[in-house]
């Protein structure tokens, strides 16, 4: 005899009940030498994580694996790294001095490519900790602030603990995970956090203004986190029909679809959808992505995918870097040989707009650091430089003095227009070593 949808309700919330734990048991799940996973971002389990930290010299060898945290939790200590220790996909504020110091791991990769990697066994992983909506009455929670990796790491890990927090989106796409998966659940209610968009200045406007005067109508527009590619987006307002295939989906996107230039009705690859793998941004935007139909968060080996994201037409690209060299190989992950972050996506959406018919792929970076005192388009990368684009896939070089295209050209036609839009003080210099480099 078939349950009636009264009884498996009932049933489901029977299940709920049965796996919820204090935070304080949910951590008695990991054990010692466990690989933890955590989430992008806001998608890290506040509750979890400052209960592990505040335990963490009970436990001996486990490692905490996530690409960008947000919060400094107590266990990113170099004091107590042989209880619980940090690896990072990627650097970031909170990790970046323990990365160059050594006591924090790195793990480099295309972002696209770690769901992948956790499947072939190349990426460890025991346990999952993430926050989580509450759950819907089929016994489904949406990890929808930070799809990325997460999907794929749940699908391997031995133990799944839930944050189920009330702030937490349920978003649509492929970010659900039932109750039948899970270990346990904890409860907490934790405000978001919330990350502001970046101060925006004459010259990240600048770049912004050249690159916004490059987009077409009906784009697809895929943006990087920092000050100049937001810089773009508010110049983007004007536009008509543009669509969203991104890796992050921020407050600049947002404010986009808010003043009607995002329609996504210009897409022919998924019409109609923003889709993004992870958010970070406002309680605004958080609200905005709850239920939104016209929102689909996915792991990140569909967003970033090159042969996936490439299928949309007229995909442009905006992802920032550090310096660029004459022949247009892009550094934007170290300072020489010190680490900074990591490769991140940009990688990944500079191939998809090379792929995309229409495509346009730009690498945006003030001409200059240390208050002028240093070019960043230089002869050559800084010795132990991690190059993050290579010159075969580079394309659009975005300063504030102008934009080199690079796609198709000659080593000697890249170093002139590279020189041209580098800062004017240091032209003469740079034309002096492509003469010396048989470049010019």
């Amino acid at each position: 005899m078939k349950k009636s949808w009264g009884e498996k309700m009932s049933k489901i919330k029977e299940i709920y009940q049965d796996k919820l734990r204090t935070v304080e048991e949910g951590i008695k799940l990991v054990q010692n030498g466990d690989c933890l996973v955590v989430p992008t971002g806001v998608g890290e389990p506040p509750a979890l994580l400052t209960a592990l930290s505040e335990h963490r010299r009970e436990y001996h060898d486990v490692k905490v694996f996530q690409i960008l945290p947000l919060r400094k939790f107590g266990y990113i200590d170099p004091e107590t790294v042989e209880h619980v220790r940090h690896v990072a996909y990627f650097l970031g504020g909170v990790t970046r001095a323990g990365g160059q110091q050594g006591w924090i791991d790195y793990i480099p990769s295309y972002f696209s490519e770690m769901p992948r990697m956790f499947q072939d066994g190349l990426l460890p992983v025991d346990t999952v900790f993430t926050l989580a909506s509450p759950m819907d009455e089929h016994g489904y929670f949406s990890i929808s602030l930070a799809t990325d990796y997460t999907m794929a790491a749940i699908q391997k890990a031995r133990t799944i603990v839930l944050e189920v927090n009330p702030n937490v989106p349920y978003a649509n796409g492929n970010c659900l995970v039932h109750i039948s998966q899970v270990s346990a659940i904890v409860e907490d209610q934790t405000p978001l956090t919330e990350v502001g968009l970046p101060v925006i200045g004459p010259v990240q406007e600048a770049i912004g203004k050249y690159v916004a005067d490059l987009i077409d109508n009906g784009s697809t527009i895929q943006i990087g986190f920092g000050a100049i590619p937001d810089a773009v987006v508010m110049q983007l307002t004007h536009k008509h029909d543009l669509g969203i295939h991104t890796e992050m989906f921020g407050d600049g996107i947002l404010t986009l679809i808010e003043s009607g230039a995002v329609t996504n009705r210009s897409k022919n690859y998924l019409p109609g959808k923003v889709i993004a793998t992870f958010a970070l941004g406002s309680k605004r935007l958080y609200n905005f992505m709850n239920r939104n139909p016209q929102l689909e968060m996915h792991p990140v080996d569909f967003t970033n995918d090159p042969c996936l994201a490439g299928l949309n037409d007229n995909l442009v690209t905006i992802n920032a870097s550090v310096q660029v060299d004459f022949l247009g190989q892009c550094c934007s992950e170290s300072m020489g040989s010190t680490p900074y972050s990591g490769t991140g996506g940009q990688s990944d959406f500079v191939r998809a707009a090379n792929r995309s018919k229409g495509g346009k792929s730009f690498i945006v970076l003030p001409a200059t650091a240390k208050d002028g005192k240093i070019s960043r388009i230089t002869p050559t990368l800084t010795q132990g430089s991690a190059i993050t684009t290579s010159k075969n896939d580079v394309n659009y070089v975005v300063t504030e003095f102008g934009v080199a295209q690079l796609r198709g050209k000659s080593a000697k036609q890249r170093a002139k227009a590279l020189i041209a839009i580098a800062h004017p003080s240091f032209r003469e210099e740079l034309t002096e070593a492509a003469k010396k480099m048989n470049l010019l």
